[in-house]
């Protein structure tokens, strides 16, 4: 059987919960084998982030020209891009390697509020990134930040996706995770049209790498030849059944549990 691959460009999460760690897990257990360029390296727990170091851009390329000019991938995603020198190093690879499946997950800030992106890389991820994703993938305050507009309603919600859009994106999936109401609603719009996923709202603070985590999942499916409402669909049952049995650890937000469906007790 030939394997399905899929290449994470992330940070390293040092707790594990998110990041380049939350990527190759998801990926292992959805059947996929994982392979990774890392962005930076973090000093983090399930309490917050302490602190980060980034990789040089030059270097993040050549992990990158590693893995696709040797094992290629059938979809690629970007977490945790630091600055824009190495957003635009991602960028050129991307099209010197005629990415197609490129999931794009915006991180900015983390859950604890550390800042992940430098102030001056916000411009260069929109103008240089999203024109060339399949899939872009905000959670609210992210695409707040990415269209300067409030978003408190669905409406809005269907507004921003719409701005975010003309950005250059395929698709876009605004999560809706912060908005209030028992049902949690992603909005999938773009290339394919309109969707809406709604799943019930699970009562926990162990949601750290929610973000990473879906985003590997909808990457992992894309790679296996699903189509995208289909690969959000699925990655979006598969985030909340990680929630749901999310793991006790540490004394903060503690992880999604990515083998869910393989651990036994």
């Amino acid at each position: 059987m030939k394997p399905i691959i899929a290449l994470t460009i992330a940070g390293s999460d040092s707790g594990g919960g998110a990041g380049i760690q939350a990527d190759l897990k998801t990926f292992s257990a959805l059947g996929v084998y994982g392979t990774s360029a890392i962005t930076a390296v973090t000093a983090q727990n399930t309490l917050g982030v302490q602190g980060y170091v980034e990789l040089p851009p030059e270097f993040v390329g050549q992990q990158i020209d590693s893995v696709l000019s040797d094992i290629g991938a059938h979809g690629v995603k970007t977490g945790m891009v630091a600055s824009a020198p190495i957003i635009r190093v991602i960028a050129d690879r991307m099209v010197k390697h005629q990415v197609k499946n490129l999931v794009v997950d915006p991180v900015m800030v983390s859950a604890t509020g550390h800042h992940l992106l430098a102030e001056d890389a916000k411009e260069s991820l929109l103008t240089e990134l999203f024109p060339l994703a399949y899939l872009v993938t905000p959670n609210l305050p992210e695409a707040e930040a990415i269209t300067g507009d409030a978003i408190r309603t669905l409406k809005d919600m269907y507004a921003a996706g719409e701005k975010i859009l003309k950005l250059g994106p395929a698709n876009v999936l605004i999560k809706g995770g912060h908005l209030p109401g028992e049902d949690v609603i992603d909005l999938l719009m773009g290339s394919v049209g309109a969707y809406e996923f709604r799943a019930s709202r699970i009562e926990t603070t162990n949601t750290h790498g929610t973000g990473c985590t879906l985003s590997a999942a909808i990457t992992a499916y894309l790679a296996k030849g699903e189509d995208l409402v289909a690969a959000v669909d699925q990655g979006k049952y598969y985030i909340t059944r990680a929630i749901d049995s999310a793991l006790d650890i540490g004394q903060g937000a503690g992880p999604t549990h990515h083998f869910w469906n393989l651990w036994r007790d």
